[in-house]
């Protein structure tokens, strides 16, 4: 039988050596670039399962281990209402992997199920909530979240082709309902291949989302509409190698000069204003 022991010194090893450049490397510069672990932080790693949030637990583990900054983590797992299997490879994984994890349970699966339209947006603002909530009670200012280079830029165009909109998922936001505490998201820079690379390269088998719309496989929904993007993106790749890159920058780069509105703390402006 595997010792895992053995298995957190292999994940690790893979972390420090082939897959220093591509996931460590941007890591710590996504929190030194927005400034995003501060001296006395206590921040809680929230873990779904997936394999975004598992290995940025471990990337956390590894920035703390060079102690250049003196902060706490704390590693939350929700159980929205997983299935016995389900809970149970993320707590085996946990173990392998040599995270300590805090578990509680939510009802959010439940209260969602009946929902047709956006559930996928619903239930994501739940999480939250409940991980906001879970966090503070246990002394975290901070909450982190798993996303990444590739969630980002499909969350600029699903904006802009399906919500008329600009805007982009922010590195670090402080919260509106939970007073003191902040949400970060250090994978910002990491692109999900590697991540999957490095998934099959430890032979890591990991949760996907595991609520009954994503079984069901519904069409319409908020991931269905993801998965489009993502298409849409690797054909645009295709004739233009840049074109990532380029959606990235686009909300680094806005020209207020040439935009015909947007708003600022909620309120409202058009060119004509200062015209």
């Amino acid at each position: 039988m595997a010792n895992p022991s053995d298995d957190k010194t292999l994940i690790e090893d893979s972390i420090r050596r082939e897959f220093h450049s591509r996931l460590f490397a941007p890591f710590t510069k996504a929190c030194k670039t927005y400034n995003l672990i501060k001296e006395g932080d206590n921040i809680a790693v929230c873990i779904s399962g997936g394999k975004d949030s598992m290995l940025m637990a471990k990337l956390f583990q590894e920035i703390q281990r060079h102690n250049k900054v003196d902060f706490k983590l704390t590693f939350l797992v929700m159980d929205p209402g997983y299935t016995e299997e389900n809970r149970s490879l993320i707590l085996s994984n946990a173990q392998k992997m040599g995270i300590p994890v805090t578990v509680f349970e939510s009802n959010i699966f439940d209260e969602t199920d009946p929902l047709e339209k956006g559930i996928c947006y619903v239930c994501a603002r739940m999480r939250r909530g409940h991980l906001y909530q879970k966090a503070k009670e246990l002394g975290c200012n901070k909450i982190a979240l798993g996303h990444h280079y590739d969630d980002v830029i499909e969350t600029i165009l699903m904006g802009m082709l399906y919500g008329g909109q600009i805007r982009t998922m922010m590195p670090k936001l402080k919260s509106r309902n939970y007073e003191g505490m902040e949400l970060i998201r250090p994978m910002y820079l990491i692109r999900e291949s590697d991540i999957c690379a490095w998934k099959e390269y430890n032979g890591l088998t990991f949760l996907d989302c595991a609520c009954h719309m994503i079984s069901r496989k519904e069409e319409g929904t908020d991931s269905s509409k993801r998965q489009e993007i993502k298409e849409l993106i690797k054909s645009l790749k295709t004739v233009n190698p840049s074109v990532e890159a380029n959606i990235f920058s686009s909300v680094e780069n806005v020209d207020i000069d040439a935009i015909i509105g947007y708003k600022k703390n909620g309120k409202r402006k058009i060119f004509l204003d200062e015209y």
